[in-house]
């Protein structure tokens, strides 16, 4: 296995993707000792009749490349289909407090899980256990509980029927306690894009690609997040599209690509510039910069309407489709351009010049990512985009529109299929007539409140359906003492990771319930292979199809799981057949089609359209949802979206994935677009703010959060790496840091942990704030 090695720091200088994407599989793949067989499976990833990627949500092309995968999927998908494996018997020789102290790497690269495992309290082991014994158990002591006081968690990765089965087995059992990855990531595009144009997701298809004239990158990091992207981004440049990216950090992916599968670029080493313009906005800036961007339209167009001139903004659209427009504009005249350069860290001029190309635009995409999201004033941050699209007409035509990009690969999915705390999201009357049961009305718990309940003893029982929730949450060093407290701890998982590692109390059950993982075959009574489905960033749905001999035959698919928990818990009955689900999933897309009849209309035909079929959005129709059935312009509260004042001393925190990572998943310790190898336990730093604060390169500090609550918050020998940030903020990875992120420091409305703008202090070598 890969060991963290004596840190090298030097700067990379090659593109995204090229022969560095090339050279990082050539170190994975026979690391997880993959043969031909899996090698193989590469060809079928994103294409119709194949399986979809298991990391990022990016859309998948109709007209695909012969390899439709980027370096992080091939990542993904070796480590799902690595050769290794964690038996009984590795447990018969470890014990959880011995885990406890390895790596997030070293427990998740020990390869597949084979077995269903329970937790012996008496010695600290988990130990085999038979699929009845277990699931008879978990009902057993789900029955004795108060629905209410247990969560049922969902990661990214489950398909659109594990997640439909699994929110209806919650609320049949009495409970809307369904938090899942989009409460941490993109829970503030859902309450913001619901409010403010009616539709929770993004309006773009990846056709609009092909016809806008500028592309606004706000936040996200394309290279490292959703890397099959930059075709689509490279196509676009290469018709003369115009890039603008507004993002505290160079990132390479925004910078330039060499495209693998070209092979002039590859041969010649040619490369293709993504952002015409890179502006590197202070952390929880882009407030400052979107009133300053809308500012200036507002007062040009006004100038120009009083000289007889062409209007700048699209009036006959503000006037015909929004409410609010004199509200924001008011508010853009009466901001000084002295407060928006300082909240931003921008100068007028870069915002202006931005401001003017947008104004020639003709149509105009809005992409963006956890940048924007993770802050205290995230929600405001989403509206303020859409009033800067709105200004011209930017939403609901022809290559222009909202273009958030997910993260997980079917997050988006399970919030259009029922996996959510909010009522108003969920199909309740579609629940009473197709099952015959009284839903639960009263909001459930989401990420934060999860979390609070767990603390609070509140929360008795929690279930997984996959992640490391115990290990993406803010605030580890509150959650974990405290998750000993539950009566029952039950984890749905292909891989060993730091959340199997904290039980249940002595007296209450944790499970391991090992799963099938997207990439193998899932075989029906008569041998038939078992299609499951998912739903992109852009709101299209693809079948998935493994074929793959599973890892261990012991291994049961999540639906089968659901199922078998659900049947003993809830009964079976005539409306809701749970076995013939698991064993038909076209049933259970039918219940789906039935359930949700405008978006999944013709569900099981459709299963494999190329480049999947779009479920509808009113907004990009222009059909606004919303209270005045109108798109809504939204006044700012403030410029600054981090939720705290400046100091001398206090820093803004930005946690980051390296592009050896996704999500909680580290696939070992190199960050090569940011020239960082063997290590993660550095903090990024303006090279002017190392020399003021009397540090230097490679100095070990430790960051210290500055909220006062009560709660000590450290984390320490964390390495100086000089590089390109704004003065005043800092970058540091997830998870490691997440301890210096209290639990309350969150978006208000969405809850989203605020963890693009953290409140820490450096201590430097002599335990000194710096």
């Amino acid at each position: 296995m890969e060991e963290q090695k004596t840190p090298d720091l030097t700067p990379f200088t090659g593109p995204a993707g090229g022969w560095g994407s090339v050279r990082s599989l050539a170190e994975i793949l026979p690391r997880e000792q993959l043969g031909p067989v899996d090698l193989a499976q590469l060809a079928r990833q994103n294409k119709p009749g194949g399986f979809q990627c298991v990391s990022c949500a990016w859309t998948k092309p109709a007209e695909y490349h012969p390899a439709e995968f980027c370096e992080e999927g091939a990542k993904a998908t070796a480590w799902e289909l690595t050769a290794r494996r964690t038996t009984p018997d590795f447990f018969a020789t470890h014990t959880l407090a011995d885990l406890r102290t390895w790596s997030d790497y070293h427990l998740e690269e020990h390869g597949r899980l084979t077995h269903p495992l329970k937790y012996d309290p008496a010695t600290d082991k988990y130990q085999a256990v038979g699929w009845g014994e277990a699931f008879d158990d978990i009902a057993t002591r789900l029955k004795a509980l108060d629905p209410k006081s247990t969560v049922f968690y969902a990661s990214g990765r489950a398909s659109l029927e594990t997640s439909y089965m699994y929110a209806l087995f919650a609320r049949m059992y009495g409970h809307q306690n369904l938090p899942d990855s989009s409460n941490m990531c993109h829970e503030s595009t859902s309450v913001g894009l619901k409010k403010v144009i009616g539709a929770p997701v993004g309006t773009c298809l990846l056709e609009d690609f092909d016809h806008c004239d500028l592309i606004l990158f706000f936040g996200q990091n394309v290279g490292t997040n959703a890397p099959r992207m930059l075709h689509t981004l490279r196509s676009a440049k290469k018709r003369g599209c115009t890039v603008v990216t507004f993002n505290p950090l160079r990132e390479r992916g925004l910078e330039r690509f060499t495209d693998p599968q070209n092979p002039i670029e590859m041969a010649t080493l040619g490369e293709t510039q993504i952002s015409d313009h890179y502006h590197q906005v202070k952390a929880g800036g882009d407030l400052a910069v979107l009133t300053g961007l809308t500012k200036w339209l507002v007062e040009a167009d006004d100038a120009a309407r009083a000289a007889g001139k062409p209007a700048i903004l699209d009036h006959d659209f503000i006037a015909e489709h929004t409410t609010g427009f004199e509200d924001v504009a008011q508010h853009a005249r009466s901001t000084s351009w002295d407060e928006i350069e300082r909240n931003s860290g921008l100068t007028r001029l870069a915002i202006e010049q931005t401001a003017r190309i947008y104004a020639d635009a003709k149509a105009t995409i809005g992409v963006y990512g956890m940048g924007l999201t993770q802050h205290v004033l995230g929600v405001q941050n989403v509206t303020s985009y859409v009033n800067l699209l709105l200004l011209k007409g930017n939403i609901g035509r022809k290559g222009a529109g909202t273009c958030p990009v997910r993260g997980h690969s079917n997050v988006q999915g399970q919030r259009t299929v029922g996996i959510t705390e909010k009522t108003e999201l969920a199909p309740v009357d579609k629940y009473r007539e197709l099952y015959h049961f009284e839903p639960p009305t009263e909001k459930g718990h989401d990420t934060v409140s999860t979390c609070e309940g767990i603390i609070d003893g509140s929360v008795r029982a929690f279930i997984g359906l996959g992640g490391n929730f115990l290990r993406a949450v803010p605030d580890h060093r509150v959650i974990e003492p405290a998750w000993g407290g539950l009566d029952l701890h039950v984890q749905v998982a292909t891989k060993l990771n730091r959340n199997h590692l904290f039980p249940a109390k002595a007296n209450g059950a944790t499970y391991l319930l090992p799963c099938l993982g997207r990439i193998e075959e899932d075989l029906d009574a008569q041998g038939n292979h078992k299609a499951v489905t998912m739903e992109d960033s852009l709101s299209c749905i693809h079948g998935s199809v493994g074929k793959v001999k599973p890892a261990s035959p012991a291994l049961l698919s999540e639906p089968r799981i659901v199922a078998e928990l659900a049947l003993r818990v809830v009964g079976d009955n005539p409306h809701v057949p749970w076995m013939a689900w698991a064993g038909d999933y076209g049933l259970v897309r039918d219940a789906i089609e039935r359930t949700y009849p405008e978006e999944f209309k013709d569900f099981n035909k459709r299963l494999f359209t190329p480049g999947g079929f779009w479920k509808g959005n009113k907004a990009r129709e222009r059909e606004w949802q919303t209270e005045s059935g109108k798109a809504q312009f939204t006044v700012p509260t403030k410029l600054s979206a981090t939720g705290f004042d400046d100091e001398d001393g206090v820093w803004r925190l930005i946690t980051l994935r390296s592009n050896d990572q996704f999500n909680t998943t580290v696939y070992g310790y190199d960050d090569r677009f940011r020239g960082i190898r063997g290590t993660r336990d550095v903090i990024l730093m303006n090279a002017n703010d190392i020399r003021e604060r009397g540090l230097r390169e490679g100095d070990l500090v430790t960051l210290e959060s500055t909220v006062e609550d009560g709660v000590e918050r450290k984390v320490e020998n964390l390495r100086i790496h000089a590089y390109s940030i704004p003065l005043g903020c800092i970058a540091g990875y997830y998870p490691e840091l997440n301890p210096l992120i209290a639990l309350a420091h969150h978006a208000e409305e969405s809850h989203v942990p605020a963890a693009k703008s953290v409140p820490v202090r450096i201590l430097g070598p002599t335990g000194h704030a710096r």
